[in-house]
């Protein structure tokens, strides 16, 4: 009919205004923008910058004038101390190499195999028909060649592009499995809650898996940022700080260590990313929805025993940090030996080092701490603790292949950054009772503790770099200058008992740093 042929015509010339407005009021502007911004000599025209996460809403006096001064990350990082190459250069011979190639990907590949078979069949015991796609070990996998680059140098080169990949992937790859630790395991039995879950609920981190295969340890946010462990609380109950994780990841690169396994904070979805992807069904049964309607999840025993104990998500994100796994102990195995400076773990009594200001003389008498570097290695992990202000090394951890000569692994510092307004001296017992330091370490601490360096700010700006930042509170990377001078206090008054051929340790044939970017240790 004629009128219905005409409603069309109007429908189309309608459709075609409104089109023709969005255009002209909405797309062309945008495109007139974007051609002004691309002519040359435009003053607007801003240079491409890489993508970071999002920074704080309002910006601090510091963060402005690293901005106006340029990075002083960047700076230290060029700086000639942290391009020396490190003896040998590369690349390095199997004997200076933690894993073989070929017999690691051999290993992976029977594991996943093994991983893909079991996970088969538990689908298919839940009757469950989905298709399930199957892992696949790739060759370039980040978390492999972090494994395969770990040396007898450190965990990691100072190059190396694996651990900015690998940092990337634990933060974005979708988790397809979530278990216990191997140490909360051994715990399994009876459901004791004084035992297994103590006041601070310190066993509650998880093993989660990514789609690639890579593990990771997951430690929940315990502690608000701001909160001060409070000065009556022992430090063996003290609570495990995610975000003491992350920043002790980002100071022991700044110190050139090298020693902590990758570390990045992330909101895990505790529904999704853990209770939907685990087969433990103990694990399983800790999930409970609180009174506030988030989800809520504990340690070992069944929830109406510790609530009080759990962490929920908000109402399914939680904050969280991510430590790269070490390899498999089949494959790397590796030794946990007592701390000669280990501290009494009960409400009374001291051990001898606190009592006994000659202490040192008796644990150079004995092996290995009377040959070599091990005893330098204690101190670095002395001077370590100290910055981060953590009490509970009680163990440490070395890779078997390495001999006694390996580094020492800086393991589960989640108990550090707990105090900014203190600082426990004792932790430098190490240093002040033996009187000897490594000459690169001392190098690295006088360049830090010039302005130029300053540890603080370089902190705050490799921390900006995480996804969770702001990592730590103000007061919290102040006290490392503090603390900083304190070392090279404790430097300086051993130079001056003993002199500083006794005191500092030629460790490597590394250049000397020029003049004018050394401090003196008692300045």
């Amino acid at each position: 009919m004629p009128w219905l042929r005409r409603g069309r015509l109007l429908i189309l010339l309608l459709l075609g205004a409104l089109l023709s407005a969005d255009l002209y009021f909405h797309l062309w502007p945008e495109v007139r923008r974007q051609l002004a911004g691309a002519e040359p000599g435009c003053p607007c025209r801003r240079a491409p910058r890489p993508a970071l996460p999002p920074a704080p809403a309002a910006a601090s006096p510091s963060a402005r004038a690293r901005s106006a001064g340029g990075s002083k990350l960047r700076r230290l990082f060029a700086h000639p101390l942290y391009r020396a190459p490190e003896p040998p250069p590369p690349p390095w011979g199997p004997e200076e190499t933690l894993l073989g190639r070929q017999e690691a990907v051999r290993y992976y590949r029977r594991k996943m195999v093994r991983w893909n078979r079991r996970h088969k069949l538990s689908r298919e015991e839940l009757n469950l028909t989905s298709p399930d796609s199957l892992l696949q070990l790739g060759r370039e996998a980040s978390w492999l060649q972090f494994h395969l680059g770990i040396s007898r140098h450190g965990l990691y080169s100072r190059s190396s592009p694996a651990i900015d990949k690998l940092l990337h992937d634990m933060q974005d790859f979708n988790t397809v499995s979530a278990d216990y630790s191997q140490d909360e395991k051994a715990l399994l039995g009876a459901c004791d809650c004084t035992q297994i879950v103590k006041p601070s609920g310190v066993h509650l981190k998880l093993v989660l898996r990514f789609q690639d295969f890579g593990k990771a340890m997951f430690k929940p946010m315990r502690q608000e940022r701001e909160e001060e462990t409070p000065e009556d609380c022992f430090y063996f109950v003290d609570f495990q700080r995610h975000n003491a994780e992350i920043a002790a990841f980002h100071l022991d690169r700044i110190l050139d260590f090298r020693r902590v396994p990758p570390t990045i904070g992330r909101l895990i979805n505790v529904t999704k990313d853990i209770l939907e992807v685990t087969k433990n069904e103990i694990l399983q049964s800790v999930f409970f929805v609180s009174p506030a309607s988030n989800v809520c999840f504990f340690a070992k025993c069944p929830y109406m025993c510790k609530t009080e104990y759990a962490v929920c998500g908000n109402p399914h994100l939680l904050e969280g940090s991510l430590s790269a796994f070490l390899p498999s102990l089949n494959l790397a195995p590796r030794l946990s030996i007592p701390n000669p400076w280990i501290r009494s773990y009960s409400f009374a009594g001291k051990e001898e080092w606190e009592v006994n200001p000659l202490y040192c003389n008796t644990v150079r008498e004995i092996y290995p701490y009377n040959s070599g570097n091990r005893l330098l290695n204690i101190i670095d992990m002395a001077i370590f603790d100290f910055l981060i202000g953590n009490m509970d090394r009680h163990h440490y951890e070395m890779f078997t292949k390495f001999g006694d000569e390996g580094f020492l692994i800086h393991l589960d510092n989640a108990r550090g950054f707990g105090r900014h307004s203190h600082d426990e001296t004792s932790i430098l017992a190490p240093l002040s009772q033996c009187c000897i330091i490594k000459r690169t370490t001392l190098l690295h601490l006088q360049l830090l503790a010039l302005p130029e360096y300053r540890l603080s700010d370089v902190m705050r700006e490799s921390l900006l770099l995480d996804h969770l930042s702001p990592v730590l509170t103000e007061p919290h990377l102040l006290a490392l200058d503090r603390r900083l001078w304190l070392i090279l206090k404790t430097v300086g008054k051993c130079i001056d008992a003993h002199g500083e051929d006794k005191v500092v340790a030629n460790d490597t044939r590394q250049l000397e740093v020029p003049f004018f970017d050394r401090v003196t240790p008692t300045s």
